[in-house]
């Protein structure tokens, strides 16, 4: 009630309950007021942030202004190092406790990114391979010692009371896998690395998984052990009759650069029983060829396609692994390998992934010099056999 009023009434008799309800509405009134006053700033206040959160996220009209890196700080500081060189932004990350090990090599290197890294980790596990068969291992030494017992304990009969003599002790061997370091060094102008389109960690990414995994294919099976993994092949091979642990046994075909089903199946069952269950058949596109022809006596196929979508066809029931650096069936060529590869060859390797930027040595080129250490060898001479196209 304004004060005009309450002068006009004073001389009038006003009851408590009217005071009481002309005082509730003036203070709804008032409260009403109040309320669509601060919706309309809160109203603004919306639109003022809607506006700057437009402007902040929307990718800028003109090519001057970039748009916002959404990118994580590594993934920024290292596409910044590999385009113009500028390291601040490495030096200036904090690296996890677990990251400062013997397994880093920062001696003037740096990390690839994770997200680049597992790129070219899923490449080399997709290409034809020993290593997708094989058994790896990370390391964070120079080397790798397995420890193999290919001997047996000694036994005999005895009776409750006869004399009990001292039997065969078994004798474990220590293979040591060496690692050797695996390089790639390929190059990009600097105007394709200025060029803001260019997606340069799924170009280094490919390059680098490219060049290892050719690399790395050859090495696992003809490698001399000089500066790279040795592969199987290169181990001394002896006739399946007389094979000795340390080196690879073998069966003849029977006819100089010619292999008959008799062959492929003798082959298979030259292998201990514990073995057979995980093997592989590994060869090249062209033995592959000459296989596919071939028939039992009932005339079937001993090649069998893969039903399914991504499943490896199979010979006589074992999956198959073309490897294009297996030797070509020639005469006296161990052209076909048949075994259990994640017990008989091992792949060890260290996880990190250095990146090296050049940007003197072939001008106006700039050269990445990737490195990894890798090492590979047979780990169970027992577990590998071959298929020599020989007569004896």
């Amino acid at each position: 009630m304004s004060k005009t009023d309450a002068e006009a009434r004073a001389g009038e008799h006003v009851s408590p309950a009217q005071e009481v309800a002309e005082a509730m509405m003036g203070f709804v009134t008032e409260f009403k007021g109040f309320q669509a006053e601060y919706q309309t700033k809160l109203q603004q206040t919306e639109e003022r942030l809607t506006m700057l959160d437009r402007k902040t996220m929307t990718a800028a009209r003109t090519p001057l202004a970039g748009a916002v890196d959404m990118d994580a700080p590594h993934q920024k500081a290292f596409n910044a190092y590999l385009r113009s060189g500028e390291d601040d932004g490495l030096r200036g990350l904090e690296l996890e406790g677990k990251s400062l090990s013997a397994a880093v090599n920062s001696d003037g290197g740096y990390l690839v990114d994770p997200v680049t890294s597992d790129s070219v980790k899923s490449v080399l596990n997709a290409t034809a391979s020993i290593r997708s068969i094989a058994s790896v291992v990370n390391v964070e030494a120079t080397s790798y010692d397995v420890l193999v017992d290919h001997s047996d304990v000694g036994s005999g009969w005895a009776t409750e009371t006869s004399n009990l003599t001292e039997t065969d002790t078994p004798a474990i061997d220590r293979i040591t896998i060496p690692l050797h370091e695996l390089s790639a060094l390929p190059k990009a102008s600097q105007r394709l690395l200025d060029d803001s389109a260019f997606d340069i960690e799924g170009w280094l990414a490919g390059r680098i998984a490219d060049k290892f995994s050719r690399a790395e294919a050859a090495a696992f099976i003809n490698g001399d052990g000089i500066d790279k993994p040795k592969g199987f092949l290169t181990h001394a091979d002896v006739a399946e009759t007389n094979w000795s642990w340390g080196a690879l046994g073998y069966v003849p075909s029977g006819i100089d650069g010619v292999v008959t089903a008799d062959a492929i199946i003798e082959v298979v069952y030259s292998l201990g029983a514990e073995y057979r269950a995980n093997a592989t058949f590994v060869m090249n596109s062209k033995t592959a060829g000459m296989i596919r022809k071939m028939k039992d006596n009932d005339g079937r196929f001993l090649w069998t396609d893969g039903l399914a979508a991504g499943q490896p066809s199979t010979l006589l029931g074992y999956p198959v692994l073309i490897a294009e650096d297996m030797p070509d069936a020639a005469a006296g060529a161990n052209a076909i390998a048949f075994g259990d590869f994640a017990a008989g060859y091992t792949v060890a390797e260290r996880p990190d992934l250095r990146v090296l930027r050049d940007p003197f040595s072939a001008k106006p080129h700039v050269l990445f010099y990737a490195t990894k250490r890798v090492g590979g060898d047979v780990s169970d001479f027992a577990a590998i056999k071959l298929l020599k196209f020989a007569s004896s």
